[in-house]
């Protein structure tokens, strides 16, 4: 009985403990218009994002050889809703951004530079809910 007690409050705790970035994402449209859900998850001791779902411009589901891939690995929580130190790769340019991302609320920016911060973008991505 008391096995069970304890393992139930570990699964309680965990849970309790999920970090507030973990969850759904709708991104942005790309460069073709294109939008997905990145589900957002622990990884080891950061974070990672594979893509769940893509969408085209009006908002009808779509096959895409990118599902299932990862489009955000290595974010490392830095406190304060910021995470740094990781990637994010855009399909549509077939890039691979050194990112970080700033949580606010159900808001999540994402920002991230290749060749030594020559060329960059962001993107404010929401929850999906």
């Amino acid at each position: 009985m008391m096995t069970r007690l304890a393992a139930a409050l570990v699964l309680i705790a965990g849970a309790a403990a999920a970090d507030p970035v973990e969850g759904m994402w709708k991104t942005k449209p790309d460069d073709n218009g294109n939008f997905g859900h990145v589900e957002i998850g622990a990884c080891g001791a950061a974070f990672c994002g594979t893509l769940v779902t893509a969408f085209d411009g009006s908002g009808k589901q779509i096959d895409s050889p990118n599902v299932g891939k990862k489009i955000v690995w290595d974010m490392a929580a830095k406190g304060g809703g910021a995470y740094g130190g990781g990637k994010v790769w855009a399909p549509d340019r077939d890039k691979t951004y050194n990112s970080k991302m700033q949580l606010s609320g159900d808001s999540l920016a994402v920002s991230g530079c290749v060749l030594g911060g020559i060329i960059c973008r962001a993107s404010d991505w929401t929850r999906v809910k």
